[in-house]
């Protein structure tokens, strides 16, 4: 659980889940993706995906077959979709 909102660092955060919309890696089109989860800051009314469940889902999408995606689709579905590769092999920030 992350403690503080990542844009004005109060501690007053939930974690909720929303609606996002997410272009494609191939950059053909755009897709809802609905019951993500997410932080609502109560602050500063920011709702947001942290940085590690962005990269999961732009993984996701890199491993697997998009043309099969609807204009809509569910976070847990989309994360149960088979994936093409193992892993995303042209992520190279763990060399960081």
């Amino acid at each position: 659980m992350h403690s503080h909102c990542t844009w004005c660092d109060s501690k007053h955060i939930e974690e909720t889940k929303a609606s996002v919309f997410w272009e494609l890696p191939d950059g053909t089109r755009a897709i809802e993706i609905t019951q993500t989860p997410s932080i609502l800051c109560q602050d500063c009314d920011m709702e947001y995906q942290p940085d590690e469940q962005v990269k999961e889902i732009e993984d996701q999408l890199f491993l697997i077959d998009t043309k099969t995606i609807d204009k809509e689709i569910s976070f847990a579905e989309l994360m149960a979709r088979p994936r093409l590769l193992k892993r995303n092999y042209f992520d190279f920030s763990h060399l960081d």
